[in-house]
């Protein structure tokens, strides 16, 4: 484009040098005409192709932006998958992560319920090895409280020295008889009788499942229904307040089957998530416990058609083997869907909960430590399993 008005401006140069008669004056007029016009013929043939030229430069640029469009369109094409892609193996890394966390924590806490059973296994095994002795193994579990038929079960074929790996497989295998539970697909109201001998923490649990619900964002009703113990319900009482949570009580020897069907109702006219019974762990006679478990089990069922959906057992973690009896004799009665055990941090007893899983055959649900309303953990046969064995074993 410059390179046409620097032409123009020539050919006026030119023009101009002619009318001031710049020309030499020895060429005469015919030449000058001749001159003259073969120096315009010169300037317009510049001009035109001057003109080609700016053409051939337009239509360029005009082909170049469709060719940078289509460039930065494939460049997009390439770069937004790679994004996209980039962005997933994040969030499954952050997932990984969460999970392993998850995983870390669950292994801390019961690698604290098991401290004192680890107190003992230093009398036995003073150092960490890669692999122990036949023997020594055998031992350890006794002095665990894992009962001997048990023991047998989970060592026999094993060789003279043990590895972790080894080991690992077999006493995850004994938990392997309980029944696989679906957690998910739950009805709502999703209806939890909770049976236990007293003392063996059934209040605190109770909050402790109550707290649990609620954090996950559910919803959670609770039944003050052993009124037996005057006790019983204020402990329960004090706990709802505490956590925040709705309770539906009455006086000390009113009908334990009347609340469980008051609590139901209420939840049912409300929309509540869970619904958490408590009931009486002793009666004047063992018979007048049975028949009342029994009651209340029908008469849930008929404020609520397939309720109660679980029936929990809470089992004292220091009571060992012998708690196994009391999960029999209740199992009897009304039929047990699952364990809780509580105070596991306060025995030397943690080998118990294999034989307490693999002879009653029910899943093991969670596991309580301590008096704090978060104090409760999902069982997990491996992390409990690995935290063992984190005890005698070396890092591998």
């Amino acid at each position: 484009m410059f390179s046409f008005f620097k032409k123009k401006k020539e050919k006026k140069i030119i023009e101009e040098e002619i009318e001031q008669n710049v020309i030499d004056d020895s060429v005469n007029e015919d030449e000058q005409n001749e001159i003259f016009k073969a120096s315009q013929d010169v300037v317009e043939e510049t001009q035109k192709e001057d003109i080609e030229k700016d053409k051939e430069e337009e239509y360029a640029e005009e082909q170049q932006t469709p060719e940078l469009d289509t460039l930065e369109t494939a460049v997009q094409n390439v770069e937004e998958p790679k994004i996209e892609e980039l962005e997933e193996s994040i969030e499954e890394v952050q997932e990984e992560t969460e999970v392993q966390e998850v995983k870390e924590e669950k292994k801390g806490f019961f690698a604290k319920a098991l401290s004192k059973t680890f107190d003992n296994f230093k009398s036995i095994i003073p150092q960490k090895k890669v692999k122990i002795e036949f023997d020594v193994i055998e031992e350890l579990l006794i002095e665990s409280d894992m009962e001997y038929s048990i023991i047998e079960k989970a060592m026999d074929g094993l060789p003279e020295l043990i590895s972790r790996k080894d080991l690992r497989h077999r006493l995850v295998m004994l938990f392997e008889h309980a029944p696989k539970v679906d957690m998910q697909n739950r009805p709502s109201p999703f209806v939890e009788l909770i049976i236990g001998v007293n003392g063996a923490g059934k209040t605190t649990t109770i909050a402790k499942l109550a707290n649990r619900y609620k954090q996950s964002g559910k919803s959670v009703l609770l039944g003050a229904g052993d009124t037996f113990r005057a006790a019983a319900i204020e402990q329960l009482s004090t706990w709802a307040d505490k956590i925040d949570v709705p309770i539906i009580k009455t006086k000390q020897g009113h009908d334990a089957s009347a609340v469980a069907y008051d609590t139901i109702s209420s939840a049912v006219a409300k929309n509540i998530d869970h619904v958490i019974i408590d009931t009486a762990g002793r009666l004047q006679t063992q018979t007048n416990l049975s028949n009342e478990l029994k009651k209340i089990v029908k008469v849930c069922n008929k404020a609520h058609e397939g309720a109660p959906h679980q029936k929990l057992m809470i089992l004292d973690g220091t009571q060992g083997n012998t708690a196994i009896a009391q999960a029999q004799a209740f199992n009897e009665m009304v039929g047990i869907d699952g364990i809780i055990v509580t105070k596991l941090d306060g025995t030397a007893k943690g080998g118990a909960l294999f034989s307490i899983s693999n002879q009653l055959e029910l899943p093991i649900f969670f596991v309580g430590v301590g008096e704090k309303q978060d104090d409760l953990v999902e069982f997990s046969p491996d992390e409990f399993v690995d935290s063992l064995l984190d005890g005698i074993y070396t890092a591998e």
